[in-house]
């Protein structure tokens, strides 16, 4: 295997220093470590004697979780696809499946003999759940039926193409991979702006960057609508107390327990996105209620905001200080602070460390303005009802991250209409959190996470 470092690490003092990760870090390495590195970037392969190290950059998010030689064949993996109904998308899913060894889990469906016979025509193996369990239920229903090292859950709204474990299966070369997840992306794009939004900003979707999964990583979660698995990893399978968020729990409990879990983007697996608005809608608060169940089983593992310290308090200052020009000076007071602290870890970067606290103020603006629009709505706008110098920064904290990301991404859907979508689908989704943390009596989620830039040594 031959280590890339992710596009975003900096190097820095002859390669003593990196600096990089999802949340950024500084590490110093010694001089044997900062060869190893050199001859990685200079592409040669890793060497054995410098594996920990490799591990320690990928998880940090420094390294990509590059594939090694090899990997199980596809006659070690069973497939195992739930269902409720949906007997011409299973239809569909079973199609693209073929030459591997399938397990159906019917979830209580009503029309046991619609499902079966389509189960039968693809040459897969039927089991019935005569009690609708739910996801999680059914997927476990399925694990224990299987016996091949591997295990891959796939949705039966999913579509899929030949070739689609390609990407999967090598990373299971190493041992210490427990899942590997691949990018799910929408399975044609309609006409109507709600279809060209999902498959421009879907919920599944989770981006084109190869990352460690973590809460605090790149990649916080993968969706289990299709997700490769290490049947010795997998233990007793999905919690199925949680008719929501399953998925998210099952994989941060693989994390915690030592082991790593891969989003690898180079694989697609398309999945048939809810495109009509009821619906829609109707799943955008599902899954806002699934956060405080969550928050429960992994106590601040979803912060409401995850942002540089300093420059969270920059942003502060413009909003709530008592005059225009102390807002501004009291916010480059912040930054510069910032870029002083950074400046004594990158001995002899000052502009790199001025760039750094810059970057790090434009991100934390954005993302509390996004917090705002998913998380806080609910106690800011009757603030700025009673406060009206707050209604400008409330409109602004709705609008602006959803048309910098427009301008990021040029989705195919006009800017007006996506910045509509956008907001409508932060705005839902906090109506569900809040109705979760209600139902849980739980409101950690609220509370943000301020970071200041770790440094260290591996």
């Amino acid at each position: 295997m031959i280590p890339r470092l992710d596009p975003g690490t900096l190097v820095l003092a002859q390669g003593r220093i990196l600096v990089g990760g999802h949340p950024r870090r500084v590490l110093r390495l010694d001089r044997v470590q900062a060869d190893e590195v050199a001859r990685w970037r200079a592409g040669r392969p890793l060497s054995g004697s410098h594996r920990a190290l490799a591990r320690l950059l990928v998880e940090a998010g420094m390294l990509r979780p590059e594939p090694e030689a090899g990997g199980p064949p596809e006659a070690e993996v069973t497939v195992v696809v739930p269902v409720h109904a949906r007997v011409r998308e299973l239809a569909a899913c079973l199609a693209g499946l073929r030459g591997l060894a399938v397990i159906v889990v019917d979830d209580g469906s009503p029309d046991e003999e619609a499902v079966s016979k389509v189960v039968s025509d693809a040459g897969a193996t039927y089991v019935r759940r005569d009690t609708r369990g739910g996801p999680a239920a059914a997927r476990n229903t399925g694990l224990a039926a299987v016996t091949t090292p591997y295990v891959a859950f796939v949705d039966s709204d999913c579509v899929l193409e030949p070739g689609w474990l390609d990407r999967l299966l090598p990373h299971f070369a190493d041992q210490e991979v427990a899942a590997v997840a691949p990018r799910i992306v929408s399975h044609g794009v309609g006409r109507g702006w709600l279809s060209r939004y999902e498959a421009a900003r879907s919920a599944l979707d989770m981006g084109g960057a190869a990352a460690v999964v973590r809460p605090d990583g790149l990649v916080p979660y993968v969706p289990t609508a299709a997700l490769m698995v290490r049947r010795a990893a997998a233990g007793a399978g999905f919690d199925e107390r949680l008719s929501l968020g399953e998925d998210v729990d099952f994989v941060w409990r693989l994390a915690a327990s030592g082991w790593q879990v891969r989003y690898e983007p180079g694989a697609k697996v398309a999945h048939r996105h809810r495109i009509r608005l009821g619906a829609w809608l109707a799943r955008r608060v599902e899954y806002g209620t699934a956060v405080a169940a969550l928050d429960r089983r992994h106590p601040g593992a979803i912060p409401a905001l995850d942002a540089s310290a300093w420059g969270v308090l920059a942003w502060a200052a413009v909003v709530c200080a008592p005059g225009r020009a102390s807002g501004v000076g009291l916010a480059a007071s912040c930054v510069a602070a910032h870029a002083a602290g950074l400046a004594r870890e990158l001995p002899g970067e000052p502009v790199r460390a001025a760039a750094l606290a810059g970057a790090d103020a434009l991100t934390a603006g954005r993302l509390a303005g996004a917090s705002i629009a998913q998380v806080w709505w609910p106690l800011a706008l009757p603030a700025a009802i009673v406060v009206p110098r707050l209604r400008l920064p409330l409109v602004a904290a709705l609008a602006l991250p959803a048309l910098a990301e427009w301008v990021e991404r040029r989705p195919p859907l006009d800017p007006i209409r996506y910045v509509a979508a956008h907001v409508l689908d932060d705005v839902v989704g906090a109506v569900g959190l809040w109705k979760g943390m209600l139902r849980e009596r739980r409101f950690r989620p609220l509370l943000p996470r301020l970071r200041r830039t770790r440094s260290g040594e591996p």
